[in-house]
């Protein structure tokens, strides 16, 4: 039996109280630990759940294709097997795909949802069901420097839509992308579009208007203005992500004034 689990975006208590009861009844419990950054101490949970936690990389979870092992699935076929994600399970396709692995193995599993950033984003007071395709913000590699989000970012402002772009983190490496890092990456992306004659102007400049957060579903860290000025700002700890809005209603802009 595999269970996945959400434990929302802040501290050990966000758990629901089914999925606390699913931890507890389980013979090993897993944290995945790639795709978001814990917002407490590894400890706390251990402490709350009653178990010891083990962290899941990107390879426990995937598995190795080329032998066909995936050590959490090659649990769950004999016992209970937990698999914890921050914010919602069914938030990053890896983990539809342990499902219809699940299907294949005759393996049964159940998802207990909680919190994602994909809902306790409309704490900056933008109306969710306006918010466009989201898109991510990877670190550039000197191989690899995707446009990708300014492509997204260009599609949703022609349909007015606002555009939550989640910033890369990579936690094993203890590297986390920073609001200002996002900011610098579409400025630069922007510049090269006109440098390169693909536009006359750029989509995101330093007079663009975004919002920065960090925390989200925790403290709640939230400016917005400028990108400039944004660039000045010390958003602190992490996950932090970069919205840019499309088309405002008066009771968004509104909301706006909470965070300038």
């Amino acid at each position: 039996m595999l269970y996945l689990i959400g434990l929302g975006l802040g501290n050990e208590k966000d758990i629901t109280v089914n999925g606390l009861k699913a931890v507890k009844e389980c013979d090993v419990v897993y944290l995945e630990n790639y795709t978001s950054k814990l917002q407490c101490d590894l400890s706390k949970l251990e402490e709350l759940y009653g178990k010891k936690i083990i962290l899941a990389e990107r390879g426990d979870v995937e598995g190795d294709e080329s032998k066909g092992m995936n050590p959490i699935l090659e649990d769950a076929k004999t016992k209970k097997v937990a698999l914890l994600v921050i914010g919602d399970p069914m938030g990053a396709t890896t983990h539809t795909d342990m499902l219809l692995r699940c299907k294949e193995l005759g393996i049964e599993f159940k998802v207990i949802h909680n919190t994602s950033i994909l809902n306790a984003i409309g704490i900056v007071g933008l109306e969710l069901y306006k918010f466009g395709k989201t898109t991510s913000i990877p670190f550039p590699e000197p191989s690899f420097q995707p446009e990708t989000a300014y492509d997204v970012l260009k599609l949703n402002k022609r349909n007015g839509m606002h555009t939550l772009c989640l910033l890369d983190l990579r936690p094993s490496e203890e590297r986390f992308m920073t609001v200002n890092d996002g900011i610098k990456i579409l400025l630069d992306i922007g510049k090269k579009k006109v440098k390169d004659k693909k536009e006359k102007k750029a989509l995101f400049k330093e007079d663009t208007f975004c919002i920065g957060c960090a925390r989200i579903g925790n403290d709640n860290f939230i400016k917005a203005g400028k990108a400039k000025d944004l660039l000045e700002i010390d958003f602190g700890g992490y996950p932090h992500c970069l919205i840019i809005p499309g088309k405002l209603h008066f009771v968004e802009e509104e909301a706006m004034g909470l965070w300038k």
